[in-house]
């Protein structure tokens, strides 16, 4: 237990120690079952430039789930909104409203130890007078470092790519690759710490991430 959070605290102050080019994301999921079969996805990410209070989005999502398998598929429709700051010089910001609604197939997969996630995508995007549809493709890969499983007290890595397909121009709109170390501080919360790249036509930048996870299972009552 001291090991691993003291890697943590390692990882994390490395990483804030770099310079304010790397923004920094600070992340919650959760998901709640409603029975065995549908599930309530939250999501709230707060994204700065910088180490933190420099906004440039804060993104909120919500959705329902079914789960087609007990564990391993699950299909769902949601909606997010997205409040966002760009510059448009060294000083000046320009606000921006975006919604989203999304339809997205998530499927597990175990092998060996290591936790497989592929998550398929597709946003109807409506910003201002714009419409902007948008697939993506993530893949995921957990593993556990000091135990066999991941449960209560393991520490693991994690690992993705996503890629976003656009429907107009060179059609690529960006990539993401992430890195990082995570802590399950109870087999129902995690968290991680870890560094993501995000890659667009215009520019490739760091995002540092701190994440935390809530995944409470359904459990019948008598």
């Amino acid at each position: 237990m001291r090991l691993s959070m003291a890697l943590l605290f390692l990882l994390a102050k490395s990483l804030f120690a770099q310079e304010s080019k790397t923004g920094n994301w600070l992340i919650y999921f959760g998901n709640q079952p409603l029975t065995s079969k549908l599930n309530v996805w939250n999501e709230v990410q707060y994204r700065n430039y910088n180490t933190f209070g420099d906004l440039q989005q804060l993104l909120l999502r919500t959705g329902l789930g079914y789960n087609l398998t007990p564990q391993n598929n699950n299909v769902l429709l949601g909606y997010g909104y997205i409040l966002g700051e760009t510059y448009i010089n060294k000083t000046q910001k320009k606000e921006s409203s975006e919604h989203r609604i999304f339809q997205q197939f998530l499927t597990k997969q175990s092998v060996l130890n290591c936790q497989l996630t592929h998550r398929y995508r597709m946003e109807q995007r409506f910003s201002e007078s714009q419409f902007k549809p948008r697939f993506r493709y993530f893949l995921s890969l957990n593993i556990p470092l000091n135990q066999k499983e991941l449960k209560k007290n393991c520490l693991y890595l994690s690992a993705y790519n996503e890629i976003f397909i656009q429907n107009r121009g060179t059609y690529f709109d960006r990539n993401r690759v992430y890195g990082a170390m995570g802590y399950y501080l109870h087999d129902l919360l995690k968290l991680e710490i870890g560094l993501m790249n995000q890659t667009t036509l215009k520019e490739s930048r760091n995002q540092f991430q701190i994440a935390l996870f809530n995944q409470i299972p359904f459990k019948k009552t008598r």
